[in-house]
């Protein structure tokens, strides 16, 4: 039951008393048990809360519809759901980002202890010295000549540098990747699953909204009721003191009285702050610090009762289903994964290098390009065992999605025959408090005309007031039973799509 609805149900329980049995101060009441030794009066509770100035703030008068969308752009709840749908969105860019070109850049700073350089002649020439020279290495092929080699010129080269400065940049393109197709596709399931997580929690703001509402609407109505059954207690005890001053009644008819009217505050009192209670948690559905609003009189719930048309749209259009079956493509998508890292990937390179010693070649930059290719021809049986694994996960979300289905169906068809019997019941209760406000009346006038006893006077008041409770009780719960069934349905979306 909801928190709204044990609300009324509590006022029920804590009403519908005061029958002729036992009642302190009526004829044939049981005495008191006699008490022990006296305990020490608890002290009264300070309570800072003025209930009688909150019931009493004016304000504008807030519609159902106005309530709803006030939840949707204020509910602290729903804010949350959508920050973290902004966060799953991003899911398809970065799988993106692993196909589209990556570049990366460095540099360096190396002081070396030592500096190394070397000279390199620029050039030779043949010359003749006039006598056979030795060879260094008597196994070297060939006869020995008189002719050399004679540098024309020389450059040094530093391959070393103290101070050695350094930076790349590399760039590399995806060319052919298998794996990243299947987890490309997989992020844009991602992103839709958390778009319905979201759509769920904002169908359950609203419906927790309207719940809400309508609990705020019917305790108003039970405070309006209350102020006219105290009204009558009133009046029956000015009625009371009237005939006892006539000497009609005996003091107990009085007793009676005082004791219907101080039973009647009460329940004008307990009714007012369930009333303010219901308002102060619709308040922090809508993100409010003040109660200064007024709720409008609730429009009945339109449910259709075909059995087969709800089902249908339950399958169809509720988001837990279809989370469900985004969950199986996503399983599947996974295995595709795995099987994608059977195939080869390719890719292309590209890198510049500059540095502030030019080495062998004198060159202080240099730039490479080129294709790689990687294919993993085996790994141990990992492959094998991930599809394993991903097979018993479609199994797992293949097993969710018919559970999804079979609690959707079930969900709407316990809806609707709640829905059916608190509609019933409300129309009961409604039946039941016409007959007793006919038979208070009736009452009312042969007690005035001394045919009816101070007892039946109170037993017909208190059956009234037992009525009208019940009677707010029941209307509510067949209100939320009618917002259950459209619930269940995935039919409850009063304000549209709106985030």
């Amino acid at each position: 039951m909801t928190s709204i609805g044990l609300l009324v149900v509590a006022l029920v329980s804590g009403q519908v008393e005061g029958t002729s049995q036992g009642e302190p101060g009526a004829a044939g009441g049981q005495p008191a048990a006699a008490a022990g030794p006296a305990a020490p009066a608890a002290r009264p509770v300070s309570v800072s809360i003025d209930e009688d100035r909150l019931y009493r703030m004016a304000g504008p008068t807030l519609g159902l519809d106005e309530a709803l969308e006030q939840a949707l752009r204020a509910n602290p709840d729903l804010k949350v759901a959508r920050a973290r749908l902004a966060q799953a969105e991003t899911a398809s860019a970065q799988a993106w980002a692993l196909y589209l070109p990556q570049v990366f850049g460095s540099g360096s700073y190396t002081y070396n202890e030592f500096e190394a350089s070397i000279q390199l002649p620029t050039g030779y020439d043949v010359q003749d010295s006039g006598a056979v020279i030795p060879p260094t290495d008597p196994n070297a092929p060939g006869t020995p000549t008189s002719y050399f080699l004679h540098p024309q010129g020389v450059i040094e080269a530093t391959i070393q540098k103290q101070h050695q400065l350094g930076a790349m940049v590399e760039a590399s393109q995806a060319l052919l990747v298998p794996e990243l197709w299947a987890v490309i596709r997989n992020a844009y399931r991602f992103e839709d699953s958390a778009q319905l997580t979201v759509e769920g929690a904002r169908r359950a703001i609203l419906f927790a909204t309207a719940q809400a509402y309508y609990g705020v609407a019917s305790l108003r109505s039970l405070v309006e009721a209350s102020e006219r059954l105290l009204e009558i207690a009133r009046r029956q005890e000015r009625d009371a003191q009237i005939r006892l001053r006539a000497g009609t009644i005996a003091k107990v008819g009085l007793v009676r009285a005082e004791i219907d009217r101080a039973r009647a505050e009460q329940d004008l009192r307990r009714s007012r702050n369930a009333y303010l209670s219901a308002k102060i948690a619709l308040a922090g559905l809508l993100d409010r610090d003040d109660l200064a609003f007024e709720v409008a009189e609730t429009p009945p719930v339109d449910v259709a009762d075909d059995l087969k048309t709800l089902e249908e749209r339950a399958l169809r259009d509720r988001t837990d289903v279809q989370a469900a079956l985004v969950a199986v493509e996503i399983a599947r998508g996974e295995r595709n994964q795995v099987v994608a890292r059977y195939l080869p990937s390719v890719a292309a390179f590209g890198r510049y290098q500059w540095a502030n010693a030019g080495g062998f070649t004198g060159q202080n930059d240099q730039w490479a390009a080129g294709v790689g290719v990687q294919w993993n021809l085996f790994d141990g049986g990992l492959r094998e065992a991930q599809l394993r694994a991903a097979g018993a996960r479609i199994a797992e979300a293949e097993a969710a999605l018919v559970g999804a289905r079979r609690s959707a169906v079930t969900d709407v068809r316990q809806a609707l025959l709640d829905w059916q019997s608190a509609r019933a019941n409300a129309e009961k209760a409604k039946e039941q408090r016409d007959l007793a406000t006919e038979n208070q009346r009736l009452v009312d006038v042969s007690y005035r005309a001394g045919a009816a006893t101070a007892l039946e006077q109170a037993d017909a008041t208190t059956e009234l007031r037992n009525a009208e409770i019940a009677l707010q009780a029941e209307s509510l719960q067949a209100q939320i039973a009618g917002l259950r069934v459209l619930q269940a349905a995935g039919a409850f979306d009063p304000v549209g799509k709106k985030r």
